[in-house]
């Protein structure tokens, strides 16, 4: 049987502010099990629940939470093994994505699928994105 481990927020987290998302919606910031950390789907949100309006920000940010999930796990984007980015336009958000991405992740690529959606949680969001890391042993 394998070990599952849902990660807690410190409560003093700059970045998320807590767990007050996570507790409300009733899910975890990211799960591991059989070696690899499952992360949640991160989108451009301020600690304190504001979206800003610019696709780049909120590519920005939503990267900077997953990096703030993957460094309490002890691991970082070279970690990673997959990634999936959601996007309400792909086709004027790409080229800000991919600047924001490399910004990120600069070496060790994990496989990456590009999805368009119709919409997000809130009608704000531009970007998600969510990620597969491997732990390290």
């Amino acid at each position: 049987m394998s070990k599952i481990e849902r990660l807690r927020i410190p409560e003093n987290d700059q970045t998320f502010g807590g767990n007050k998302i996570f507790d409300l919606f009733q899910y975890s910031p990211a799960v591991s099990a059989n070696g690899l950390v499952f992360i949640a789907g991160q989108v451009g949100l301020r600690a304190d629940g504001t979206i800003p309006a610019s696709a780049e920000e909120q590519i920005d940010l939503a990267f900077k939470r997953a990096e703030v999930i993957l460094q309490h796990l002890g691991l970082d984007f070279t970690d990673l093994v997959e990634l999936v980015s959601y996007h309400v336009d792909v086709a004027s958000q790409l080229g800000d994505f991919r600047a924001v991405k490399e910004r990120y992740i600069r070496s060790d690529f994990p496989a990456w699928t590009i999805l368009g959606v119709a919409s997000l949680a809130r009608p704000e969001l531009l970007v998600e994105v969510k990620m597969i890391a491997a732990l390290r042993k």
